[in-house]
């Protein structure tokens, strides 16, 4: 612990668990108050408890991404609360798994409700309650939206739309101090993963395109979420940042 977030108030959607989890825990570790969000209360406030018996400090809410109004409530009501926001990360995500050919209208829209449109409404409030004094917002996407996923179209499409969006960001909010960047994953370990690393041979499977050989754990997401939301980060904006032990950099791996 070096106090990298000390006196800072961040907001981690997608809290509850996974990469959310141990972002919020890392947070707490640095000295930040964390708002910890997402749609169960009882992974929240264990959450919240484990990080207020370690010393930190957090703060467990309950709200849905994908409702406008009420995502909106929670991150107003704790920057009220604490008296400031200075960080928010953007974690929460949902996704639907099918060929185009059989994707639902209603199937496509719920990719987008939670990644695009919450990602979109947290930021839009992030950067009105930082104006003036300035931030960094943390948005997090996925290997999928950089490369071609068959199966997963919408999903796919949505974190695309996460990247550019960022972009855009972090241009409009360069002039007010606030630090718009992306971190990209491949597979994490996280229960949303937990399918497809069920048994031991699909886990190897999945291992054998990571030039690093294995899949990567939440606390390395976390890392990287930290260091782009520190000061330490001062001079970054606009970035996509992958975290995905290689696999975005090569067209196949060795057999």
């Amino acid at each position: 612990m070096t106090g990298r977030m000390q006196g800072k108030v961040a907001f981690v959607t997608g809290g509850g668990s996974g990469i959310g989890a141990a972002t919020a825990m890392r947070f707490a570790q640095e000295g930040a108050t964390v708002v910890i969000c997402g749609r169960r209360r009882e992974p929240l406030e264990e959450l919240a408890a484990r990080i207020g018996a370690a010393g930190g400090k957090a703060d467990a809410v309950v709200a849905d991404v994908s409702d406008e109004a009420g995502f909106v409530a929670a991150i107003e009501s704790a920057a009220q609360r604490h008296g400031s926001l200075d960080v928010l990360v953007n974690n929460a995500m949902a996704y639907t798994w099918g060929s185009i050919e059989e994707t639902s209208t209603a199937d496509w829209h719920a990719n987008f409700s939670t990644s695009v449109d919450g990602t979109f409404w947290g930021t839009r409030t992030a950067m009105r309650l930082m104006k003036g004094k300035g931030g960094a917002i943390v948005n997090v996407s996925s290997i999928c939206g950089s490369l071609g996923t068959p199966w997963m179209a919408g999903y796919s499409a949505a974190k695309a739309a996460i990247d550019n969006f960022s972009r855009a960001a972090a241009a409009e909010g360069a002039p007010q101090g606030i630090r718009v960047n992306v971190v990209i994953p491949a597979v994490v370990e996280t229960p949303a993963t937990a399918g497809m690393l069920a048994d031991a041979a699909s886990r190897r499977n999945t291992e054998k395109l990571i030039p690093m050989g294995r899949v990567g754990r939440p606390e390395e997401l976390a890392n990287a979420i930290l260091f782009l939301a520190s000061d330490e980060a001062s001079y970054i904006t606009g970035a996509s940042l992958p975290v995905d032990g290689g696999r975005s950099s090569v067209l196949v791996t060795a057999l």
